[in-house]
């Protein structure tokens, strides 16, 4: 059986993306999964989404990570899909649809690639020692760094996310430098055991974590820079919850082909 896939990227974080409205594809092979999502043996991808028909929504987004596995939240994933239900004429220029961790809201531009992304309410930022910890559709630690350009991103995120705290249920790795008047984000996620060029829950929750940090309240826009590119982040706290918070950048199509499963 063949598959029409597009392949989207958001400031460097790739996604394949299937139109399954028709509900004929069956995604519940991991092993299939992952072995679309490998760079040498597949199409390549940090995850695999499923654009499928959901009654009082514009349509719903089913995420798997690279390794397979269904997955949480992915931010930069959801705008990408967003600018994938736009060029299917889904949606025009705004859309309200369903993800793992529930509705969400999205703008899109007209020329159809910067997405505006409406996430999770916050009402919780933990502490781990120094580090931030706390849950935007996927759970992040937070650490500041120095020299974060050169920092092996790879062996200090691996060493975090498999330590005795979370090695059972995972959690993505952000090292945070100040850079202008925003950060410069650097990210190892689990399910793709690795580092990506960018993290769309990753930085919303450096930019709640950063607003903490330095006991700032009100409305918030954060501007940060990843290996991928930029992207903004803007919210608004009382110090304690933080809601109304859009993850903003870019979301473009690369190519389209077909697939044998």
């Amino acid at each position: 059986m063949n598959i029409k896939f597009y392949k989207y990227q958001g400031a460097g974080n790739d996604f394949i993306l299937v139109d399954n409205r028709s509900n004929t594809i069956d995604h519940s092979d991991p092993a299939l999964i992952a072995r679309l999502c490998d760079r040498r043996f597949g199409i390549g991808g940090d995850g695999m989404m499923f654009l499928q028909d959901k009654p009082g929504y514009d349509f719903e987004m089913v995420y798997y990570n690279a390794d397979g596995q269904p997955s949480s939240m992915c931010g930069n994933g959801g705008r990408c899909i967003v600018a994938f239900a736009k060029f299917l004429r889904i949606i025009d220029d705004e859309t309200n649809f369903l993800a793992v961790d529930g509705p969400h809201y999205a703008k899109i531009s007209a020329s159809g690639d910067w997405v505006s992304l409406q996430m999770i309410d916050v009402n919780e930022i933990a502490r781990d020692g120094e580090a931030y910890v706390l849950n935007t559709g996927s759970p992040h630690y937070i650490a500041m760094a120095s020299g974060l350009k050169n920092k092996d991103v790879y062996h200090d995120g691996y060493a975090i996310r498999n330590n005795d705290t979370y090695k059972a249920k995972g959690i993505n790795v952000n090292f945070v430098e100040p850079e202008g008047n925003g950060y410069f984000v650097r990210t190892f996620e689990r399910g793709v055991e690795d580092e990506t060029y960018a993290c769309g829950t990753g930085v919303t929750a450096v930019a709640l974590a950063m607003a903490a940090k330095n006991h700032q309240t009100g409305k918030i826009n954060t501007p940060i820079k990843v290996l991928g590119g930029d992207l903004n982040i803007r919210f608004e706290t009382d110090g304690t919850h933080y809601d109304h918070i859009f993850l903003e950048g870019p979301a473009k199509l690369v190519f389209e082909g077909e697939v044998e499963i």
